[in-house]
């Protein structure tokens, strides 16, 4: 049996579920967290609470475990709330505790400093779970439970919100194993049954893999070999199967209709079918599907499911035998990752050299941020090679600016490898503060910013559509000067050729490194690129 203040108590539970960082923001209504934290395990502060729930976000990704951001009450769980947003899109394992003011107070609207109304909603509406501790009593069953939520498939993040009075008390704990997530129940008989006879029937299956194929690496390997079966991925499910394997077509979906069109079944692994990757939901896709999704009301949702089964995919996946390869379907497949991927380095001109110097330069364990920037999101998500999906790092839910924070949450998630982030002037000023935690904490990180002096995606959209460019240049710092005042090494590339040495020095490093890409010095892309985005036109 173990005693101590609130802190103690919660610093057992992180050690208890394999937690050895935590990210957050000090403050008067969460001050004994994070000393006890600070105290037993790495404390990072971070210069934002949306970036601490960031940083826990990718620590998450690329460990494949619990990451916890601790933020203050009130106006500090607003900050966190967009972020929140963010790991309950990607369903990430993020445990968040905030402040509360005094128990006594809560609710009375008395004006107690941090204090806002009705927090516990805002945080109900922006996570999988969120609670409150109502007692000292209570406190540990809440954390837990907690943890058990954010851990549960469909996973996603847990909110806390914990009384200062009530941290500071005695509490009386015991050290336990980790959370166990709840069972998922078996999946139904019949649903197996009948793609059991789908797949039999199939002659040109194609596979779909979305973030919930990623923990079946080996199960959707196996089907796709057997069944000789194109792959396509979700930007989430990247790396499911490594890119460099010849039966991946990838994120490419859009791009690659003819074959959709020539399938006969479509088999369909825990994607969303968002509507960036199904050029807003009019890609026509085979009209035989199988759909596997741990998530019920998933089933159907998007588009209509023949065979839908509930359950996690590596367990359905092993409890499906039917069908056979084809060796010519197997060349369309090969023909297919070739061609598209063609199409696109022909679409992006000279920044082809920079995807494969960036390929090249990085270990295949390199963990790879992407912020919602051009490159990103043109050639980084489909073109740059992911290996496992622990690398593979991105907005879901598209919201700029949260690259460089969830990069320094995964570089510090203990890989044995450098991590790289992709991000863009515009998206890099909404959380610059967070340099200084790169500076400060020194992780193995290369940040290759894109400076295009402002928010390029947005600017070819309103070009492209015939709109008046309003809102999207911005004033832009000296990046060398910026850098040089944080003591982070930098280095400018203005031409294509000079990336790979630039990366190799940075790379060598070992610790954090700056690349500035200025892409008002290079030739523009032959295709400018333009969000998937409908806008409505007048007759």
């Amino acid at each position: 049996m173990k005693h101590g203040n609130g802190g103690d108590l919660l610093a057992q539970i992180l050690v208890d579920n394999g937690v050895d960082t935590a990210f957050g923001i000090v403050s008067v209504h969460n001050l004994p967290l994070v000393e006890a934290i600070a105290a037993r395990l790495r404390f990072v502060p971070v210069r934002h609470e949306a970036a601490a729930v960031n940083a826990a976000d990718g620590y998450a990704r690329a460990r494949g475990g619990l990451g916890v951001a601790i933020t203050s009450t009130g106006t500090g769980a607003g900050n966190a709330a967009g972020s929140l947003v963010e790991a309950l899109t990607a369903g990430s394992r993020v445990l968040h505790v905030t402040g509360q003011i005094d128990s006594p107070y809560l609710g009375q609207g008395r004006g107690v400093i941090h204090e806002t109304r009705d927090q516990l909603g805002m945080l109900t509406a922006v996570s999988k779970h969120a609670a409150t501790i109502t007692s000292v009593a209570d406190a540990e069953d809440v954390l837990r439970q907690a943890v058990r939520h954010a851990v549960t498939l469909p996973c996603g993040p847990s909110s806390v919100e914990w009384p200062i009075d009530l941290q500071y008390a005695r509490h009386t704990f015991t050290a336990r194993g980790a959370e166990t997530p709840a069972p998922v129940p078996e999946p139904d008989e019949d649903a197996l049954a009948r793609a059991d006879e789908l797949l039999a029937a199939a002659r040109r299956p194609v596979i779909w893999a979305g973030g919930g194929a990623v923990d079946a690496r080996d199960e959707v390997r196996e089907l796709a070999e057997r069944l000789q079966a194109p792959v396509f991925t979700s930007n989430s499910g990247r790396g499911t199967l490594p890119e460099d394997h010849e039966l991946v077509v990838g994120n490419f979906a859009t791009a690659a209709e003819d074959l959709l069109a020539e399938a006969d079944l479509l088999i369909s692994i825990g994607t969303h079918f968002r509507s960036n990757e199904t050029k807003h939901y009019h890609l026509t896709l085979p009209e035989q599907h199988i759909q596997i999704d741990v998530d019920p009301a998933a089933l159907g949702r998007v588009h209509p499911a023949t065979a839908g089964i509930a359950g996690e995919a590596a367990a359905v996946l092993r409890r499906l035998r039917g069908g056979s390869g084809d060796p010519a379907w197997r060349a369309r497949a090969v023909s297919t990752r070739a061609a598209v991927r063609s199409r696109l380095r022909e679409a992006i001109g000279p920044y082809a050299e920079i995807c494969d110097a960036m390929r090249a330069g990085l270990p295949r364990e390199s963990v790879i941020a992407r912020d919602v920037t051009i490159p990103s999101s043109q050639w980084g998500n489909r073109l740059l090679d992911i290996h496992d999906p622990r690398t593979n790092l991105f907005p879901v839910g598209g919201g700029i600016g949260q690259g460089l924070a969830t990069g320094i949450g995964a570089a510090l998630a203990g890989r044995d490898a450098p991590t790289l982030v992709m991000a863009g002037d515009g998206g890099l000023a909404v959380h610059l503060g967070e340099l200084g935690t790169l500076a400060q904490e020194k992780p193995w990180l290369v940040l290759v910013v894109f400076n295009d002096g402002g928010y390029g995606v947005l600017r070819n959209m309103q070009d492209h559509h015939g709109g008046t460019r309003a809102g999207v240049d911005l004033y832009t710092p000296d990046f060398s000067r910026l850098a040089q005042s944080l003591d982070l090494p930098y280095q400018l590339v203005s031409k294509p050729s000079l990336f790979a040495e630039a990366l190799e020095k940075a790379v060598a490093q070992h610790g954090p490194y700056v690349i500035e890409v200025d892409v008002t010095a290079l030739d523009p892309a032959p295709r400018p690129f333009v969000p998937p985005v409908p806008v409505p036109r007048e007759d």
